[in-house]
Parts: structure tokens; sequence; C-alpha cells
């Protein structure tokens, strides 16, 4: 059997590493395509694009070490995903898609009643956890 590996940057590459992602997702409980929204501090449509087969948005490499830890990739799992998305972006892995430890921390705040309200509200917090972690030395 010959294996045929699709082109770099192609649409069937980045098919391939959200195939996988795709299958993790599915194999997980519930509700994890809306963890993995909130832990990115996107919409969870933006999980749907990243991280479905039927689009071809690629899935930004800053993005990597939370998808890996929210959806708590094995090891084997990972290397074939890094693989795949090796082969779809070449030197694009970068150092953040490695070991850097990340955890999930789940927040009560109140529900405004808009989704618009609700969304900035996420990315607000997003965005102070993620200059606090700046400023204190720990980012990845």
């Amino acid at each position: 059997m010959i294996d045929i590996k699709p082109e770099p940057g192609s649409e069937e590459a980045i098919r391939a590493y959200k195939t996988i992602l795709s299958q993790v997702i599915d194999q997980r409980p519930s509700g994890m395509r809306q963890r993995l929204a909130d832990a990115l501090g996107k919409h969870r449509s933006f999980v749907t694009q990243i991280s479905s087969p039927a689009y071809s948005i690629p899935i930004p490499s800053k993005h990597l070490p939370a998808i890996f830890s929210v959806c708590h990739f094995s090891q084997a799992e990972r290397d074939q995903f890094l693989a795949a998305y090796h082969q779809a972006h070449p030197g694009k892995i970068s150092v953040a898609a490695g070991a850097r430890k990340t955890r999930h921390v789940s927040l009560i705040v109140p529900d405004f009643g808009d989704d618009k309200q609700n969304a900035a509200l996420d990315r607000a917090i997003n965005e102070f956890i993620q200059k606090v972690t700046i400023i204190t030395g720990k980012s990845g």
C-alpha cells in the first residue's frame, strides 16, 4: 500500500489534523466544544470551524496548548495530531505546542441575557488572564 501524504498547506492536509481533533472531541464528554471555546476565549462557532474537517480554516498554532490541555489528548493522539499538523504547516509548530501545561478554570459570571455582552465579558476575562500570565513571566 502506498502512503500518499497531502501537500503542505493543502486543504487535504488541514482536513487530516482536523479529523483527528474532531474524533478526539467526539470521544470526550458532552460540553467539550463549549469548554474549549471558554479556554480559547472564543465563541463555540469558532470551535466548530476549527474542529470540523468540513471547514478549511486552519487552527492557529497558538491555540494548540489549550486544545491539548482541555481535550485531554493522550500522548498517542497528540503525536498523531502534531505529525498531521506539521505536514499541513511545516515550521509552524511553536515551542508553545510542546509541553506547556495549562489547566481549566471555571467561573460563575452573570448572564446578561445578550450573546454579544456575554461574549464580550468572556473575552475580557480571557484577555485579563493572558495579560496577568505575561506579566508574571509564565507565558508560553
